[in-house]
């Protein structure tokens, strides 16, 4: 898997490089993203990340779009610096001048959201249902109180849980 996006990611920079006339510094790429962002170009540590379940699920637009989105945020840093916006001029010239893409500031991937457990807790309100966390159901049980900003009273577990 890593192979065909690592060789984008060279092609991409020997396109800016062609086109700018200049080298630039190579990043190091790692598959250590999750969640709803397709990729993430750290720019100081010269560094991009992407999520291997949404390029396994979406390769081919992923190594078409996202990975020269991702590579063009390094490129408008070596060239023009830290006071440039993340997706501003400089990035959309490098998209369509250099890549010749869309500068689409967001993939469209579906995303599969993961499934949490809430904890009910409630106080003497009729109709009071508070959904926690588990990290703040925790904090609950390691002492920490909440409470309602109508009545004043403790939050408290109803014993009750969901899976959302």
């Amino acid at each position: 898997m890593p192979e065909l996006l690592n060789t984008r990611v060279e092609d991409c920079f020997k396109q800016a490089e062609v086109f700018f006339k200049r080298p630039f510094k190579r990043p190091v790429v790692s598959f250590k993203l999750r969640g709803q962002k397709a990729g993430v170009a750290h720019l100081h540590e010269n560094l991009l990340r992407f999520n291997p379940q949404l390029y396994r699920e979406n390769s081919e637009d992923f190594l078409k779009q996202t990975v020269p989105h991702e590579v063009a945020h390094l490129i408008a840093h070596q060239l023009f610096g830290d006071r440039i916006a993340p997706h501003g001029e400089e990035w959309q010239l490098i998209m369509r001048g250099v890549y010749e893409l869309p500068p689409n500031r967001c993939h469209t991937y579906a995303i599969k959201r993961r499934t949490a457990t809430r904890y009910i807790y409630r106080c003497p309100c009729p109709d009071s249902d508070f959904p926690f966390s588990a990290q703040r159901h925790n904090l609950v049980k390691q002492g920490r109180r909440y409470l309602c900003r109508r009545c004043r009273q403790t939050l408290v577990f109803s014993g009750e849980a969901r899976v959302e």
